[in-house]
C-alpha cells in the first residue's frame, strides 16, 4: 500500500481494511510491514481526529458521574469544597467551577485535568 494523507471516507475505509489484514497476519512491529502499519495508524488517527472528534464531557457532569461511581453524595462534599448550598449550586451549574475546585476534583476524585480545560 502506498501511504499518503487520508482525504476521503473511501481511503479511510481502505486503510482500516489494510490495517485489519496486517493485524490478522500478526506482523512484527519492527518489520518493514510493521513500520508501515505504524505510519498508517497515525494517518488513520489524524483522519479520525479531524472527522470523528470525540468531545470532552461537561466538567460538572464528569464530577457527578465520578461521585456516583465512588458512592458519594452532595453532603459528602460539604466542608471539603464549601457549604451545602454552595455544593448544590455548583453541581446545578449556578456557581462557576473555580481553578482551585478543579484541582481538588482532579486530585481527590481522579478526574482528568483535560476535562476542566474545555
Amino acid at each position: 500500500m502506498q501511504l499518503k494523507t487520508i482525504t476521503t471516507k473511501k481511503e479511510y475505509q481502505s486503510y482500516l481494511d489494510w490495517a485489519d489484514e496486517l493485524f490478522d497476519k500478526k506482523v512484527k512491529p519492527n518489520s518493514p510491514e510493521g513500520e508501515k502499519l505504524k505510519i498508517a495508524l497515525l494517518l488513520i488517527k489524524q483522519y479520525e481526529d479531524e472527522h470523528y472528534a470525540i468531545p470532552y464531557p461537561d466538567a460538572i457532569e464528569a464530577i457527578k458521574l465520578k461521585m456516583e461511581e465512588k458512592g458519594l453524595r452532595n453532603k459528602d462534599l460539604v466542608g471539603k469544597i464549601g457549604s451545602k448550598g454552595y455544593v448544590s449550586a455548583l453541581l446545578n451549574k449556578r456557581k462557576p467551577l473555580t481553578l482551585e475546585l478543579a484541582k481538588w476534583f482532579h486530585t481527590q476524585l481522579g478526574i482528568p485535568a483535560e476535562t476542566f480545560l474545555v
